[in-house]
């Protein structure tokens, strides 16, 4: 029995952090076999518009994926604007893809409610999204729980296409990385849009200084507290395992443990959970020629599966000769 083929992006649009990595990233190290994961440059377009950032911000992603695991060997790694075809299916799906549906776009509204201009290319991100899982004939899709509108997307304009030209596009499903969103620093979700981020390769200093600023109530220290109201015990409990959560749950009902030394344990706790990405990071640093070779490699096997699908979606709307 052939191996499902894992399809997802993450957009450079700045450090990477912990909702990332528990949303998407650990689901995307985890499913490498067969798997092929994109770095979305298009899609960050539409907020990046500085070319020397947008530079950096890929080779960060590169980066980060090969330190937490991804071995290119086993998944293919590439940038999304290196597979031009993509473009040209975005194109062929619009032509069958409703107002409606895009005007349903949950990010859309969010993005333009927090004052970002309503550009066309913010607009149609749902279609070259599609086309960027419609165009590897990908089986599942790992996504975080805010994304899911997008894949039922995915499946309807794919759905509308067939239902015209023939059955060309393959429907994925997904999976989803943690059920609910990682909590920020200020508790709400983690995200580089609301500036309350811990990001993954945070060390030293730094991550202690965000660790402890994350925002608690005003219960005394002596007092028992409530760990399912507490974004430091949310954050905790992401890395802990079942022994070291049992104990934090009985600190927090016994009172005299203070907010101060729940966020020590969880700084503890982020450390030791990535102290072999930091060796490895620190590693490729000092080869950064070897992750410009992964993305190229990693473009080129994309682009052959990318073409053979363009071109039965060509074929089947009578793009080819006769």
């Amino acid at each position: 029995m052939a191996t499902a083929r894992y399809l997802s992006g993450i957009q450079p649009s700045g450090l990477l952090h912990l909702g990332n990595y528990f949303g998407a990233i650990r689901n995307h190290i985890a499913h490498q076999d067969n798997a092929l994961y994109f770095i979305a440059d298009y899609h960050a377009l539409t907020s990046t518009r500085d070319p020397a950032v947008l530079r950096a911000n890929v080779h960060d992603v590169a980066l980060t994926y090969l330190a937490l695991g991804l071995d290119p060997e086993r998944a293919t790694l590439f940038r999304q604007s290196d597979v031009p075809e993509v473009t040209e299916l975005t194109w062929l799906l619009m032509t069958t893809t409703g107002m409606g549906l895009l005007e349903r776009a949950h990010s859309y509204k969010d993005k333009v409610a927090r004052g970002i201009s309503p550009t066309m290319g913010l607009f149609s991100y749902p279609v070259l999204m599609a086309a960027d899982i419609l165009a590897y004939d990908s089986d599942v899709v790992p996504v975080g729980k805010d994304q899911v509108q997008h894949l039922e997307m995915t499946r309807d304009m794919a759905a509308s296409f067939n239902a015209i030209y023939g059955e060309v596009f393959k429907l994925p499903k997904f999976i989803l990385g943690t059920p609910e969103p990682v909590p920020g620093i200020d508790g709400e979700k983690m995200s580089k849009s609301y500036d309350n981020t811990l990001p993954i390769f945070a060390q030293g200093k730094a991550l202690k200084k965000l660790v402890m600023s994350i925002k608690t109530d005003s219960t005394p220290m002596e007092d028992p507290k409530d760990p399912n109201t507490c974004n430091v015990f949310k954050l905790y409990s992401l890395f802990a395992d079942a022994p070291a959560l049992a104990e934090m749950k009985a600190n927090y009902a016994g009172g005299n443990y203070g907010y101060g030394h729940a966020k020590l344990a969880l700084l503890e706790q982020i450390k030791a959970h990535f102290a072999d990405a930091h060796a490895r990071r620190a590693e490729l640093m000092q080869t950064p020629e070897l992750v410009e070779e992964v993305l190229a490699a990693g473009a080129e096997r994309a682009r052959a599966k990318a073409r053979e699908v363009l071109d039965r979606a060509r074929a089947a709307c009578g793009l080819d000769p006769a």
